[in-house]
């Protein structure tokens, strides 16, 4: 299996806030924010892995900026690392300001994959080569945050997570 780069499989949505999708103050309801980032995100596995890919985990959405009614809202994903049939995703979620067309980050999330056969069974994933600064800093934090979620889940034991360790020992 040939590795790929992030580029390879980023997705990109535009979409605007319609007044159907927003609460009583007229700012995007979180949830359906949630479920733009999904999509979004899943597209960007399903091109890396060329699989079906089922969302594993919601691992952090950071809500910094409401995103009022009539904003376009811009969302772009990336596979950020791969295991063995899992991939993370980071979205990151831009609203253009109206007037100046000036995009500012408004929330960010991170999400996580796996690919999957015809029966739902979990299927090996290309390997991802980061290229840039910011892909080789989410890259290499993917492992502490893969780590810290097994340590949690009982699947790891605290002393195996070597990544994590490194943190406060260095």
């Amino acid at each position: 299996m040939q590795p790929k780069h992030p580029s390879d499989s980023v997705c990109i949505m535009t979409d605007i806030v319609l007044p159907g999708e927003t609460n009583p103050l007229n700012n995007l309801f979180g949830g359906e924010l949630l479920a733009r980032m999904d999509r979004c995100a899943s597209i960007a596995a399903r091109r890396h892995s060329g699989r079906i890919v089922v969302t594993a985990s919601v691992n952090h959405v950071a809500f910094n900026h409401s995103i009022p009614l009539g904003s376009v809202v811009t969302m772009e994903a990336k596979v950020s690392r791969t295991f063995t049939s899992s991939m993370e995703t980071f979205i990151d979620v831009w609203i253009e300001d109206r007037v100046s067309g000036n995009k500012t980050k408004a929330n960010e999330a991170i999400y996580t994959f796996v690919a999957v056969d015809e029966y739902g069974r979990p299927v090996p994933v290309p390997a991802l080569i980061p290229e840039t600064d910011l892909e080789k800093q989410r890259y290499e934090a993917a492992l502490r945050r893969k780590q810290l979620s097994l340590v949690l889940a009982g699947k790891m034991k605290p002393h195996e997570a070597t990544e994590l360790k490194a943190l406060f020992t260095e």
